[in-house]
């Protein structure tokens, strides 16, 4: 009898295997080859008088297959490309007159797929061979971004104008970007196989994203971000001739085009780049960025590693100021000084809250600052602001707050300095070092910003990062401010650096300033049915 029971137990399995894996199978539809692949190739500025198309090795290829869903062309040149559509332009840059085969993989439903093959026979008579040797130096030779030289990544109108062929909009200062941690490590590796130069990226597994393509990376951040990104597979460099708006004179008029979403580091969907000038050394490039053709790009290059040349923060180790919020009442009137009231036009942002001692107290070992919906003084909003005016400034050192941050939409803590000549010197001219600022309608969203003349209120020089847990967790805000640099931390991460000068205003004693705002310009809208939330900070030091 048992035995006769396993047997049943055995069988009724089987058959709901069997049952399970019919469903599983109705999932995919009807699994299809596709068929009548045809490919055609047209070459470009072929006619009777050249025959062989119009010597630059264009071709424009279409494949069309029943029942495809997506193309993929391999060539003879050792290139590949996907074409989700079956169509693409292919360029040959071997010199001459050449045949290639082209072969096209149409797939269907299920993994699926036909293949079929057509011989091109083209023209090519583009040639830089110093371009070659430069990039490849006749072998293999690694390029890095130029992160001490200022504009190594710029940006500016892709038009006819003057500035048509200039970073007009952006330039990245020097080691700018040290913040976002995969850029400067990228290597670009060029090879020169045969006639073929052969590219890869090396990124370590992480690559620098402009925000438009986050989401190729996995990301809705708002800002650029380094994301996971496999970049292992070797792509193929072809040259030829660029016909950009550049002018002449201020392009070399050589063209590269990265086989298979090939790019140079830095994402910003095209595989096409000119050359507009290059060394033994340095290469400058441009490219118009993917799916908005009104902006170009533009990044240089070097051989020599920017990782051994990035400069350190300065060692400020030496205890100036702090205070741990250990005794439990109102904040310290010997260290902070509390403002009241709504300032001149919501404090100069539409703010909608009204400042009162009452809503910072120290507690439990902690600040604080509690923004409430409460009608008072005509304002329908109540919070905090601290500062140490009067009672402490300094110039240069390391400011270190560790903080749980409030949540809710509509609240815009922060952390800042403002330059204590300011009575005498009017806002920007004194200047303004927000050390942390966050709003709740961007809830894991950090920023840092300075305002200075020229640079102020929506246009200040700022940076961003995305921390998940903000307002659940306490979190260290750090900043290194020096006579040549500012740096900003969060949890011991770089994400934001400025070059400091002689001419800025941050070479001056500021003081600190501590505050939870309502609405207004950068905190927006404040959800209904707000009732409060609260700012809490541990600690603050100050270090020179």
């Amino acid at each position: 009898m048992k035995k006769n029971l396993n047997t049943i137990a055995k069988f009724l399995m089987l058959l709901i295997l069997l049952s399970s894996c019919q469903e599983d199978d109705k999932t995919f539809g009807p699994l299809v080859a596709p068929t009548n692949l045809t490919i055609t190739a047209e070459l470009v500025g072929k006619d009777a008088e050249n025959p062989d198309g119009d010597g630059s090795g264009k071709v424009n290829l279409k494949a069309v297959a029943d029942n495809a869903s997506s193309y993929k062309y391999f060539f003879s040149d050792d290139s590949n490309a996907n074409s989700p559509s079956g169509e693409l332009t292919k360029q040959f840059t071997k010199n001459g007159v050449n045949t290639y085969t082209v072969t096209v993989v149409a797939y269907g439903t299920g993994g699926n797929s036909t293949t079929a093959s057509i011989d091109v026979t083209v023209l090519s008579n583009f040639s830089d061979p110093q371009a070659v040797q430069f990039l490849t130096g006749g072998g293999t030779k690694t390029w890095y971004w130029a992160a001490a030289k200022p504009g190594h990544l710029g940006v500016g109108p892709n038009d006819a104008s003057d500035n048509g062929y200039i970073p007009q909009y952006y330039g990245a200062a020097p080691f700018e970007k040290a913040g976002a941690t995969c850029f400067y490590q990228e290597k670009l590796v060029f090879t020169q196989d045969g006639d073929a130069i052969r590219y890869k990226l090396d990124t370590n597994g992480s690559v620098f994203f402009n925000a438009s393509f986050n989401s190729v990376g996995g990301s809705t951040a708002p800002d650029d971000q380094c994301l996971p990104y496999d970049t292992s597979a070797t792509k193929t460099v072809s040259l030829g001739p660029s016909s950009s708006l550049v002018p002449a004179d201020k392009k070399r008029g050589t063209a590269m085009n990265f086989s298979d979403g090939g790019f140079m580091g830095y994402y910003i969907g095209t595989s096409d780049y000119e050359i507009l000038s290059i060394t033994d050394t340095e290469m400058h490039v441009r490219a118009v960025m993917g799916g908005n053709p009104a902006l170009a790009w533009y990044h240089i290059f070097t051989t020599q590693d920017p990782n051994a040349a990035i400069p350190t923060d300065p060692d400020f180790t030496n205890l100036l100021w702090e205070d741990q919020f250990n005794t439990d009442g109102a904040p310290d009137a010997t260290k902070w000084v509390s403002e009241i009231g709504t300032g001149q036009n919501g404090w100069g942002n539409n703010e909608k809250q009204y400042y009162r001692a009452e809503n910072a107290v120290v507690q439990g070992g902690s600040l604080k600052i509690t923004a409430k919906a409460e009608n008072f003084q005509g304002s329908e909003y109540t919070s905090a602001r601290l500062k140490t005016e009067g009672l402490f400034d300094f110039k240069y050192g390391k400011v270190e707050i560790r903080a749980k941050l409030p949540s809710g939409s509509g609240t815009w803590p922060a952390f800042w300095m403002l330059g204590a000549n300011y009575q005498t010197n009017a806002w920007p001219a004194c200047g303004e070092i927000d050390i942390m600022e966050h709003v709740g309608n961007n809830q894991d969203h950090v920023l840092g910003t300075l305002h200075l003349p020229g640079n102020f209120g929506g246009n200040g020089i700022s940076g961003a990062t995305t921390v998940a847990g903000l307002a659940d967790d306490f979190h260290t805000y750090t900043l290194i401010w020096s006579d040549t640099k500012i740096n900003w931390y969060i949890d011991g991460v770089k994400f934001h650096t400025y070059n400091n000068t002689a001419g800025t205003p941050f070479n001056a004693d500021f003081f600190l300033i501590f505050n939870v705002a309502m609405g207004g310009n950068l905190g927006g809208t404040i959800a209904p049915g707000f009732v409060s939330s609260t700012l809490e900070v541990d600690y603050v030091k100050v270090f020179q």
